[in-house]
This record gives C-alpha cells, structure tokens and sequence, in this order.
C-alpha cells in the first residue's frame, strides 16, 4: 500500500490539514514580509549634488534651473568613462577666479524622499564612487542564499522538516532585528555598523529557505494526491503581503523603524512551533514507524475517521520492501545516482534556469505599470491574485505538463512578436504606452505562469526522501539563471537592442522541447523514494518506445508492399 492510499482512509484533506496548511500559511507571511521590506530599505533615491549647507530639498529641475554647477552632456561623454546620468549626480562644476571651469566629485547629496524620507543608501550614502558597499550587500545576501539551500535542504531531509523550519522562524526575526538596532553609523561607526548588517543579511538570507521552501514541501506532503495542487498555490500565495508592506510603509517612511517595527510584529510567528506538524510522508521514508503511526491516529482522530491498523502494517511492510538492502539515499549526488534520475534531474534544472532568466527579465519592468512606486506594487498585487485564479483552473484541468508546454511555447512566441510590433509604433505616443502597459500585464502573466508551473512540477517530481535537497539546488539553479539574465541583458542589447529578447525566446523554446520528456504528475501520488520516481519516468519512456515500435510494425509492412509491387512490376 501506498502512503497516499493510506492517507485517503483517513482523510487526505480533512480538519486536521485545514489548521495545520492555515497555520503555516500564516508562518509564510514571516519570510515574505520581510523580502519586500528589502525592496524598500536598501533602495537608492534620486539624488543630486548638495550645493550649500541649506540645501536640503530635493528637486530634479534646481540644478538646471538656478544654478550652473551640473556638467555639460558633451563633457562627460568626451571626459569621463562613465554615464551621463551619473556624470551629473556625482560631479558638479566649479569656475576659478580665473574663469576656468573645473569638475569635482560630490562631498555630499540631497535625495529625493517622495516615497522614503530615509533609506539605508541615504545613511551610509552608499552612491557613486561607494557603490561598491552596496553591491557588497547583494553579494553576501545571494551568497547566504545559495548557502542556506544547500545546508537547510539536506539537514531538512535528514533531521526531519519541522525542526528546520522553527529554527527558521526564530532567526528571521531575531537577525533583522538585530541587523536595524546595531547598524547605526552615528553611534557605533561606520565599519562595525556595515559588518554587523552583511552578518545579519547573510543568516536572513540562509532562514528564508528554511521556511519558504522546506514549509512548502510540508504542505504539499500532509495532503492528499487530489489536493497537492491547491495546497502548494495556496502556501505559494495565501496573502499578497506587498500591500501590508506597502501600507505599513507608507505611513513609515524612514528603514530603520520600519524594519524594526515590522520584525517587532512577526514575533508571535515563532509561536506557531507548538502547532507545526512533522511529515508522516517523510517519517515513514526514514524508518520512524512509531513516530509515525501515533502522528497519524491523531491525524485520523481530528479528521473523525478510523484509523485502520491492517492497512498501516501493509504501508510499513511495503516501505520495508522497498528499502530493505539499499543504501541510505542522502545529499546532492542522489539526484544523478541512476540514469533516470539523472535525466529529470537535468531536465528539471534547466528548466528552472530557464525560467527564471526570462522571469526576473520581464518582471522587473512591471514597475512601469503604475504612476508612482505604491501604484506600481498595488497593481502587481492585485494582478497577481488574478494570474492564481488563471493558473490553478488551467492545472487542474489540462494537467502540469501540458500546461507547461502551452505557457512556455506562447511566452517564447510572443517576445518575439514584440520585436516587430514596437518598431510599427511611434514611441512616446499614447498607442505605445498603451501597448507597453498590455504587453508587460500579458507577459507577466506568462513569467509568473512558468515560473509556478516548474516550481510545483520539481517538488511534484522529486521523492520524499531527497525532496528537500532537490528543491534546494532547483531554487540555487534558478537563481544563477536570474543573474545571467539580470548581467546579460545589458551587454548583449549593446550589440543588438532585441538580442536579449531573441535569445531567451531560444532557450524557451528549447525548454520546452525538453519538458516532453517529463512526466504528467496530475493526480498522482507524491513519490517516496528514487524508484517511484525511476518509475514514472520509465513508464514516460515505455510509452514513447511503444510509440516508435508501433511505427516500426507498420513501416515494414509498407517496404513489402512496395517490393511485392516492384517484383510485380519487373516479372
């Protein structure tokens, strides 16, 4: 017996589920809200030159208008090696006594403070010739991502996924906290400060996955084959936290009390270890049948059902069959250990590249939808509940693959259409910014489809027992894909504007060329070990030898034809 048949007798879906997929939904909120409060602390404001001591209000017109201190467009395209936009924020120019114009850097900057009256770039003023400190930031928090995958992925599989996650809880809170308080130039210096926020930054960074992904396999393996789907769209999405972030920022416009008050406010979040659940799917993987059974009477107890004592020994005596005199599976090389394997591992991965070099492509122009930053992320909000609705109709209908190819083949086709159409457009005008704003809803559409699609189908994919570690490289594969899209756009467009846009409609294309090799996982049970897996993909590739046979069959038939006719002819 299958767990998931096993489960079915004892509710996959009942109360029990409900509270406990409510319950981590809203430890889901912990992580996210904190992600978007990123995109609003760091973020760097338009600035100009500060031109006295009184200068403190920020207008984009002053430097133009009242005096003459910006550079000239043709002096920093002829004298300096860097763009004319930050030719005029950072330097400003001086005449001698002698008339003669000389070009300084900027000792200090007035920003513009519409939507954040202080950002940490602000404080540490981390522009120009110090950009340097901020791209140090991103660095160590992608660093610390890559790192928390690799270690919460494995530990998750090895020591079970309810200790990962409430070690998590407690130090997502705890090091944002830590990293508002201790940061204060003014008081404990500027390096102290600044190394005290890059620690904090990277344990952040190394917690998210404990809860976002490790929370999201939990979800997906508490339930039943029939609702896998609805539970992993609603972990996924369960709130739109960019509108608490948004209101909450709205009315506090300075990083430091808003990062602080808002990681004040996710504390009782760590309460929720007391109702988190462990995985019976992966207790059972691992061999903890005690553990287990008494986690799944109480399952069957709250959900008002009979637990069935004959059906969980023939759960447990399967189990045993299927790992009696096999090595205990753990780690990376477990995803490449067998040819089968090895294939939807590849194949899964590319496809997470892929993806995610066309999403954060397409998804970082979504901020042009709105008039101002808060409509842009209300937009984006709103229209991300919309694509949810979409997505799940059309996956519980037409199924994870054929999905897939449909997203993926149109999402190529229309970059690619977009190519031509721009040029018939005049720009600038009412038409083109019509067509700019229906463009990026519709592709976004198709990023964040894709996007979805591949990241249930993997956890859908890989077994119980590695489920964890695969979801770990799946999201650090996604992420170097993001970054050769964010670092390659620009240097590929200096050959040929539309060759970025080119070449990802390619590697959509092949994708999903390569996704035909997978197989469906609609309504099917979660796999629990590699040879469940093994065995859909080789039910996947018995299919397509049983097609090609079949056509063999009839192809000789043709050839005796054809000779029966030819020696017909010459007789």
């Amino acid at each position: 017996m299958k767990f998931d048949d096993f489960l079915l007798t004892i509710n996959g879906f009942g109360r029990y589920q409900k509270l406990r997929l409510f319950c981590m939904c809203l430890i889901f909120l912990l992580p996210h809200v904190m992600i978007s409060t990123r995109l609003w602390t760091p973020a760097t404001p338009s600035f100009r030159c500060k031109l006295h001591e009184n200068d403190s209000v920020y207008h984009k017109n002053i430097p133009i208008l009242s005096n003459r201190t910006q550079p000239d467009p043709s002096y920093c395209k002829a004298m300096m090696n860097i763009s004319v936009r930050e030719c005029q924020q950072c330097y400003m120019k001086t005449i001698s006594k002698t008339s003669i114009e000389h070009m300084q850097p900027c000792k200090d900057y007035v920003f513009d403070r519409t939507y954040m009256r202080h950002t940490l770039v602000e404080e540490w003023l981390m522009v120009c010739d110090r950009t340097v400190f901020r791209l140090i930031v991103s660095i160590v928090y992608l660093a610390g991502y890559m790192v928390g995958a690799i270690v919460v992925g494995i530990t998750a599989d090895k020591y079970g996924r309810r200790p990962i996650m409430s070690i998590c809880t407690i130090l997502i809170p705890c090091t944002v906290f830590i990293g508002a308080i201790f940061s204060q130039k003014d008081i404990f210096g500027f390096w102290p400060s600044y190394l005290i926020y890059l620690t904090s930054c990277f344990v952040f960074a190394c917690s998210i996955h404990g809860i976002l992904v490790t929370g999201f396999v939990l979800a997906t393996e508490l339930v039943g084959p029939k609702y896998k789907l609805l539970t992993a769209i609603i972990g996924q999405y369960f709130f739109n936290v960019d509108g608490i972030v948004i209101f909450v920022a709205y009315f506090i416009q300075e990083w430091r009390r808003l990062t602080i008050t808002l990681s004040i406010a996710t504390i009782p979040f760590t309460f929720f270890y007391f109702v988190l659940p462990e995985s019976p799917r992966w207790m059972i993987s691992k061999g903890y049948y005690k553990q287990a059974g008494e986690l799944l009477r109480k399952i069957a107890k709250k959900n008002k059902k009979t637990f069935n004592e004959e059906s969980f020994k023939e759960l447990i005596a399967e189990q045993e069959r299927n790992t009696t005199n096999k090595p205990v599976v753990i780690g990376v090389r477990s995803l490449f250990k067998s040819k089968i394997m090895r294939n939807i591992s590849i194949n899964l991965l590319f496809q997470a590249f892929v993806q995610h070099l066309a999403f954060y492509g397409i998804s970082s122009s979504s901020i042009f939808l709105g008039s101002s930053l808060y409509s842009s992320f209300r937009i984006s909000s709103w229209a991300t509940i919309l694509y949810v609705i979409v997505l799940y109709l059309l996956l519980n209908r037409v199924g994870r693959k054929r999905s897939y190819l449909i997203v993926v083949f149109c999402f190529a086709i229309l970059i690619l259409l977009e190519i031509p159409v721009q040029n018939y457009i005049s720009k600038n005008s009412e038409g083109h910014r019509t067509f700019i704003f229906l463009m990026n809803i519709i592709l976004q559409w198709f990023t964040f489809s894709s996007y979805t699609i591949i990241y249930i189908y993997t956890n859908e994919l890989f077994p119980t027992e590695i489920r964890n570690t695969g979801m770990s490289i799946h999201t650090i594969v996604a992420r170097i894909g993001a970054i050769a899209g964010i670092t390659s756009t620009h240097s590929l467009a200096q050959l040929w504007i539309p060759l970025p846009m080119v070449l990802s409609s390619i590697l959509l294309l092949m994708a999903a060329f390569l996704a035909q090799m997978l197989p469906e996982t609609l309504d099917s049970t979660l796999p629990q070990t590699i040879a469940d897996t093994e065995q859909m993909g080789l039910t996947r590739m018995c299919a397509c030898d049983y097609q090609r046979t079949s056509k063999q069959k009839e192809q000789p038939n043709n050839n005796n034809d054809q000779d029966f006719k030819l020696r017909y002819i010459i007789a």
